[in-house]
């Protein structure tokens, strides 16, 4: 009988597709993989160590993980940027831990738990700029008719702030055809929107071609038939080019929305950050892409409390944001990471004024937001289908997402239908209200 094994991963898009690699791995040498704890003998916890909301979010994950030691669970293994950052404390404070895995050797999850029937704890970290195994399968977490695809691994801009260069090496890219290989394999299996994620998805290519490769890498996938949205996360403002700009603009796959994470607007914040667009060329990109790329939404992260913000420089950045109108924005609060340039800066902004600030920017783009969503309605959204909240003999409550929402992270529609839709159906539905973040319709062309 095989063993059992339950997964959690945490963090971002790109840690659960290592978590998807491992569960992959573990299934072709005969272990099960639960969705239930209470029947694993092995729980993996695949955690994340960005900053501290994070760690802590990961510590108490090992901790709930850990109390079921008492009953069946006899491993418990924890793998991920905690486990690559922190492997002597975690190994030395939390008894309850029988193995770590770190970033760089994920695939060698199997050797690692077969270890640990050995009783002996074991540590593997290190290794962080090993090459992607195109060989590896995935055991894919996400549903039926999306998928993520990482198309590059670790690091080159090296933020101030920033551990993970540290954690995940320099910047990899995969190559183009690999990519195009495993797109072809998931559109085969039903998937109809990928998401194309990196730490940087616009410096794609530049190690491995010497210039970069995007827009070819989007050209390329066009003609992948079965495909109906292509979404792009993670852009940086100084990389997405003209050529990028006239790819999107023509094609009818990839979706008119971009992630750009700019973390501040402020030069001489950016310039602290050590991140190379500058005010005037934010301002000059987003101005381009609403010109040339009409209906496009726009995503931006902020990062508010940066050591020596002032005040002025905390207005500056919400007078940019009222400016800027931007569809999607979040916000962190900086976490001062040991190990990183920013963490030694003089004048650390106290927790309280960084918590305020975070809340007066949500604040301001709740209503920026609100505003928004009220132009959207009378319109026409294609929208793909996510789940049935109810149904009835004629009537059925949805929930679904347009191309201008990225899953997990941006709002929904929620929309009425007399017939019955599967997940993964993309139909037309007429707009009829709207909230701060999502919108509300009826289905048409129904009969």
């Amino acid at each position: 009988m095989s063993k059992r094994i339950y997964f959690e991963s945490l963090g971002c898009s790109k840690n659960q597709i290592d978590a998807e690699v491992m569960m992959g791995l573990l299934q072709k040498n005969n272990y099960t993989i639960t969705n239930e704890i209470e029947l694993a003998e092995i729980a993996v916890v695949n955690t994340c160590g960005f900053i501290d909301s994070a760690k802590e979010e990961s510590i108490q994950h090992i901790l709930a993980t850990a109390r079921y030691k008492e009953n069946q669970l006899k491993k418990l293994i924890v793998t991920g940027c905690l486990a690559e950052r922190y492997k002597n404390d975690l190994m030395d404070e939390m008894p309850e831990i029988d193995a770590l895995l770190g970033t760089g050797r994920y695939e060698e999850i199997v050797e690692l738990i077969e270890e640990t029937t050995q009783e002996v704890k074991t540590v593997r970290t290190g290794n962080i700029n090993q090459a992607y195994n195109e060989s590896v399968g995935r055991y894919r977490t996400t549903p039926d008719y999306m998928a993520y695809v990482k198309i590059a691994d670790g690091c080159d801009n090296h933020c101030t702030y920033c551990i993970i260069p540290q954690l995940r090496g320099s910047y990899r890219s995969r190559e183009i055809e690999a990519i195009l290989r495993e797109v072809r394999e998931l559109t085969a299996s039903g998937v109809k929107e990928v998401v194309l994620i990196a730490q940087d998805t616009t410096a794609y290519g530049i190690d491995l071609y010497q210039e970069f490769k995007l827009p070819t890498l989007l050209k390329e996938m066009e003609e992948i038939e079965e495909l109906r949205w292509i979404r792009l996360l993670y852009c940086y403002p100084e990389r997405i080019t003209d050529e990028l700009i006239d790819v999107m603009k023509t094609s009818k796959k990839i979706c008119r929305y971009l992630d750009i994470p700019i973390q501040h607007s402020e030069d001489s914040i950016l310039k602290k950050m050590n991140r190379s667009a500058r005010n005037d060329t934010i301002l000059q990109l987003v101005e381009k892409l609403r010109r040339e790329i009409p209906n496009i939404v726009l995503r931006t992260t902020l990062i508010v409390g940066f050591p020596g913000e002032t005040e002025e420089d905390f207005q500056g950045l919400k007078n940019f944001v009222q400016e800027m109108q931007f569809d999607k924005l979040g916000v962190f609060e900086y976490s001062q990471e040991e190990g990183t340039p920013a963490a030694e800066m003089e004048n650390q902004i106290e927790a309280s004024v960084k918590k305020s600030r975070k809340e007066s920017v949500m604040q301001l783009q709740q209503r920026i937001s609100a505003e928004i969503q009220q132009k959207h309605i009378g319109s026409i959204k294609h929208v793909l289908v996510e789940e049935c909240l109810s149904e009835s003999e004629n009537f059925h409550e949805y929930a679904g997402r347009t191309e201008q929402d990225a899953p997990e992270i941006d709002g929904a529609v929620y929309f009425t239908s007399k017939n019955l839709i599967a997940p993964g159906e993309i139909l037309p539905v007429k707009i009829t209200g709207a909230l701060e973040y999502d919108l509300m319709g009826e289905a048409i062309n129904e009969t």
